[in-house]
């Protein structure tokens, strides 16, 4: 049974790239020397790795510089062998030219150098600025607005703990004030059901309960019963 095909794509591990590319690298180095000895080719191959390492193939017989210098004449091509400081030189004009511009309008948009600017340039930087005071006070006030907010916010919440607060103080207050009412009204309350029996002590006659007054009666009174161990029945 066959491997299967592998898609063409670029494998985006790096350790599987990397070994990918060393044995596919020395098969195309073989077929390419293959392909040069049995086919009397001049074949010059160039390899450059993903690290920057190179690796080239040329021709037994033959140098690279004569296969390249084939090439170009082939294909009228030709890499220049004069330096690029010309062109450096141009690039560095041009990169100072546009900063003597940037320095330019920095300077008009503070109000600085206005003598030698037209009466169009005026007019254009006019709207500009106003266009930027404009964005500068819309974000300005959008900022503020967030501020209050947050303001309104925070003070929501301090009056909702402040309302939690005084109420949890007025139970507690309540509370205190209810145990300390009851623990005074209990002596007066027993002593005003003494009062109401004449009898209480001694009591003469059994009779003298029915004089009992109505809010009384849920006592429960028991008459004294006599110590049948002191008497001499």
């Amino acid at each position: 049974m066959g491997r299967g095909k592998i898609p063409i794509k670029r494998i985006e591990n790096q350790t599987t790239r990397q070994v990918t590319f060393s044995k596919r690298r020395a098969g195309l180095l073989k077929k390419t020397h293959e392909l040069s000895v049995l086919c009397d080719a001049q074949i010059g191959l160039i390899i450059f790795s993903t690290t920057g390492k190179m690796c080239q193939y040329c021709t037994e017989g033959y140098r690279m510089e004569q296969i390249i210098e084939r090439y170009q004449k082939v294909t009228g091509t030709c890499i220049p062998e004069h330096d690029n400081r010309e062109h450096l030189y141009n690039e560095l004009a041009v990169l100072r030219k546009e900063t003597r511009r940037l320095q330019l309008s920095m300077r008009r948009y503070t109000g600085e150098d206005m003598s030698s600017i037209p009466f169009e340039e005026l007019d254009q930087l006019e709207h500009e600025l106003e266009r930027s005071v404009i964005k500068v006070r819309e974000r300005k006030n959008e900022l503020l607005q967030q501020q209050l907010d947050n303001l309104r916010r925070k003070e929501r919440i301090l009056e909702e703990e402040n309302s939690n607060m005084y109420r949890w103080v007025q139970e507690h207050r309540a509370a205190i004030e209810y145990q300390q009412g009851g623990m005074e009204a209990k002596p007066v309350e027993h002593q005003q059901v003494v009062d109401q029996f004449s009898f209480f002590g001694e009591p003469s006659s059994v009779l003298q309960l029915a004089t009992i007054p109505q809010q009384f009666q849920s006592y429960q009174l028991q008459l004294a019963q006599p110590n049948l161990q002191d008497s001499n029945v």
